[in-house]
């Protein structure tokens, strides 16, 4: 009998050893095992991948919406305060909520804004290597300048300016004075800037171009040099054309108030120092000022305004565009050559399409009056007065006027004018001062010259002659003083206003206007004349310099409307 005994230690059967011996011993199994391995590697980069993307992401998008901020801020054009613009993109972008800092550099034509701010971007698998976030930090800068500014300064030296000022205690003029070169100041000395350059274009019935600059135009007309005026026609104030090499005619010399006067050797007949009233001012500080930055001199150029005559807003506008006009540039080029202008400043006016702010401020205390033109017939050619500086009159004063006329068609008499509206003349074969010594006898010291009407006109005034030397024609104020007066009205020099302020803006020149204890009709035009309602200053007394204050300030902010 067979017996059989069984023992168990407690391990496995041998069978299922060696079956996972056998598993360990195969090789074809190891790649599994690799890929295994490389596809939880992969997952791993591809989350941390991810997480990147889109820190990339947002980083891209607060960077773009930075960059579009800053450059809307500096934008001067732009209305809104820098710091309002860029947090309003944000704020568009759904980023309102991320720390930021703007910071804005004004400086005078120009403005710089740069930004930065601070975003986090929380993970997904990087938290896994125990990076829970991301930090991320963008920042943009832009700026926008302008090259150069041109400033012309229009202001009102008519006769009412000789007025006292409702509040200050002070006329006008010497409100005018303070409060412009206060304005020069602050554009220039205190800005530290300098690319600025400023023109002052004073005005009254007609602007003073003075010979410096008229002398460099190539076509106006010669009938005298006694002043440096030009008439424009109505078409002329449709555009801001001023062509130094264009055709102008000369604004005939000649005083057209209902005054007594005349001179004898430059002095009025009435005691007064002459001229005081011609239509073309002469007097010392009324003719243009020219492209500057020299703050001393156009404060001593302003000081020397002195008011007389009547208002010609049409005409200080026309010149005052017209030397921010490129086709100006022939003459300041000139006068830089001469040392009459900075020489940095030959290159003005610069181009209207270019980096350039060309600024006009217009300044009146009234409305636009009568202008006056010497009729055609009179502009040019001799007359029948002769003139003879050195004839004594017999009390104490020297100089005599006699007037040749026909008595009889067989020779010529002379008449000698008196100055008592209607005394009796005294008549002469011979004027007093013999020019041809006809009169062998004559004794009389000096020569008497015949006038041409310039040489005329520049003696006496129009009534004067009419009153005095044509007395005993029967017709004479007619004919010698109302007949040779033509003239422009205020209704046509409004729309001339109008015109040529509203070509001025077409070109993107910046007008200020300023009314200065001004009537409601030179305030219109003052309204119809500026760049918006904003860029009108309706002011009294000396409320005038806080006007120029605010200007300058806008100026130099560059916060402006167009």
């Amino acid at each position: 009998m067979i017996k059989f005994s069984l023992h168990y230690d407690g391990s496995k059967p041998k069978r299922k050893i060696s079956w996972l011996r056998r598993f360990a011993k195969k090789e074809d199994g190891t790649f599994t095992i690799f890929v295994l391995f490389m596809l939880v590697l992969m997952l791993a980069i591809t989350g941390m991948a991810m997480d990147v993307m889109k820190y990339e992401r947002d980083r891209a998008s607060l960077q773009s919406t930075l960059d579009r901020a800053v450059l809307a801020a500096a934008d001067l054009d732009q209305k809104l305060p820098p710091l309002e613009v860029v947090e309003a993109y944000m704020e568009k972008a759904g980023l309102g909520h991320l720390e930021k800092t703007v910071t804005v550099v004004e400086g005078f034509g120009s403005r710089k804004v740069a930004a930065t701010a601070d975003a986090v971007v929380p993970t997904r698998y990087l938290r896994f290597g125990k990076v829970t976030e991301l930090g991320l930090v963008a920042g943009s800068a832009a700026e926008e300048s302008i090259g150069s500014v041109e400033i012309s300064l229009v202001l009102d030296m008519s006769g009412s300016m000789t007025r006292s000022s409702a509040t200050s205690g002070k006329s006008k003029i010497e409100v005018l004075r303070d409060a412009a070169k206060e304005f020069v100041t602050l554009m220039l000395e205190k800005t530290g800037e300098t690319k600025i350059s400023m023109s002052i274009i004073p005005y009254a019935t007609q602007v003073n171009a003075g010979e410096d600059i008229l002398g460099k135009f190539t076509n106006v007309t010669s009938e005298h040099n006694y002043s440096h005026c030009v008439n424009f026609t109505s078409g002329q104030f449709g555009n801001v054309t001023l062509d130094p090499q264009g055709f102008y005619q000369r604004t005939g010399h000649f005083d057209p108030w209902r005054y007594n006067s005349a001179t004898v050797n430059g002095v009025r007949t009435d005691g007064e120092q002459s001229p005081a009233y011609f239509v073309c001012p002469v007097r010392a500080g009324s003719e243009i000022t020219a492209v500057t930055d020299d703050v001393n001199y156009l404060h001593q150029r302003i000081d020397a305004l002195t008011a007389s005559g009547n208002t010609s807003i049409d005409l200080g506008m026309k010149w005052g565009v017209g030397v921010l006009d490129p086709n100006f540039q022939p003459v300041i080029n000139d006068l830089a050559a001469e040392g009459k202008v900075p020489a940095k400043f030959a290159v003005r006016p610069e181009a209207f399409d270019s980096d350039v702010l060309k600024i006009v401020i217009v300044m009146t205390d009234g409305q636009n009056t009568t202008q006056y033109m010497l009729d055609p017939s009179v502009r040019s050619g001799q007359t029948e007065v002769w003139f003879n500086p050195e004839y004594d009159r017999g009390n104490g004063e020297k100089g005599e006027y006699s007037v040749r006329y026909s008595r009889n068609p067989d020779r010529w008499v002379w008449m000698q004018h008196t100055e008592n509206n209607g005394g009796s003349y005294v008549t002469s074969d011979h004027p007093f001062g013999n020019p041809d010594n006809e009169n062998p006898a004559n004794e009389e010291i000096g020569t008497a010259v015949r006038l041409t009407y310039p040489d005329l006109f520049n003696l006496a005034s129009l009534w004067w002659n009419a009153k005095n030397n044509f007395y005993w024609q029967s017709n004479h104020e007619n004919t010698w003083y109302y007949n040779l007066r033509d003239s422009v009205g205020s209704s046509t020099k409004n729309s001339r206003t109008a015109n040529i302020c509203g070509a001025a803006r077409d070109k993107g020149v910046i007008i200020y206007g300023i009314a200065f204890e001004a009537p409601t009709s030179g305030l219109n035009t003052i309204k119809n004349c500026a760049s918006s309602p904003s860029h009108v200053y309706d002011v009294d007394g000396l409320d005038l310099e806080k006007a120029f204050e605010s200007i300058a300030s806008s100026i130099r902010k560059l916060r402006l409307t167009q």
